[in-house]
């Protein structure tokens, strides 16, 4: 991992970043490194919510049997529920906010090298909520979840053998599980299809694009070739709020990542992320945030 930059974790460095000092109680496949499996429940008590904002590599989704889950998808936040799957593609970037204490289910990611190896890479990317785009939950009924729950004890279950190496049961049971999902996939409404829609969705695609190039409204408004009062007009009609309310998220997101997960102090992030001096960058993140940079960064 770069130190200078919002972590893209790896599969060895994922770990580390839920886990921190409590690695030593997570139970890794011996035969199997490109992807993981586990219940949620067996390690909930063990992670400290919320994760920071991050990227990975792999593809992930979260399958849930009981209680709830917060996490977000770029900007967005969603809350998962029983019988509820979350997908979230490689390179999103993320921030686990918060898991009930009821909680049950399976956690699922995967390295997209086990399906480009097999030749099948496109048979992942037909499936939508795999988008950046596009709307992350799905729910199914009682017999889906049947299913879906035999299909992961059973990927568990080749996970936890030390035995059974190689991939191709692996991408079987992920396949099967996907298409199960996707039977059930709907994008998130009438106004998810509205022109109003498609423009905040890649607005809100170029925040986590170009953040670090592009600080202004109005420079956002230009590469998506419409005016800023339109932009905003826009935004504010799907998600209530301002177009320089959803810069100021995405920059604070950033900032948080680079603060928290990088070498960088204070004074460098302030001109890597938003080119300002420190005291401004100070000021700007505990109006969005309660407190300074300094006390996040060793919080």
């Amino acid at each position: 991992m770069n130190r200078n930059e919002v972590p893209v974790l790896t599969l060895e460095e994922t770990d580390r970043f839920h886990f921190g000092d409590n690695q030593s109680s997570f139970v890794r496949s011996t035969g199997h490194h490109l992807f993981h499996i586990n219940r949620v429940e067996t390690y909930r008590d063990k992670l400290v919510f919320p994760l920071p904002p991050h990227r990975k590599i792999t593809y992930d989704f979260i399958f849930l049997t009981k209680g709830s889950s917060v996490r977000s998808k770029g900007l967005s936040e969603f809350t998962i529920t029983a019988n509820s799957f979350f997908f979230l593609p490689a390179y999103q970037i993320t921030e686990h906010r918060s898991m009930s204490k009821d909680v049950e289910g399976f956690y699922v990611h995967f390295s997209p090298d086990i399906f480009q190896e097999s030749g099948q890479m496109k048979v992942i990317e037909q499936f939508s909520f795999y988008d950046f785009l596009t709307y992350p939950l799905v729910e199914v009924d009682q017999a889906a979840k049947e299913r879906i729950c035999r299909s992961l004890n059973d990927l568990l279950q080749v996970y936890q053998d030390p035995n059974r190496k190689g991939y191709d049961q692996v991408i079987f049971k992920i396949l099967d599980i996907l298409t199960e999902a996707n039977a059930f996939y709907q994008e998130e409404g009438e106004v998810s299809k509205t022109a109003a829609a498609y423009l905040v969705n890649h607005y809100k695609d170029a925040l986590s694009q170009k953040i670090y190039q592009l600080q202004k409204v109005s420079e956002y408004a230009d590469l998506l070739n419409v005016t800023p009062n339109h932009l905003n007009k826009c935004v504010k009609k799907i998600t209530h709020k301002t177009a320089q309310e959803l810069l100021n998220e995405m920059i604070i997101m950033e900032a948080k990542s680079l603060l928290k997960y990088t070498d960088l102090q204070v004074a460098e992030v302030a001109v890597r992320l938003c080119n300002q001096n420190p005291s401004n960058f100070s000021r700007f993140f505990k109006s969005q945030t309660g407190y300074s940079p300094k006390a996040y960064q060793t919080s």
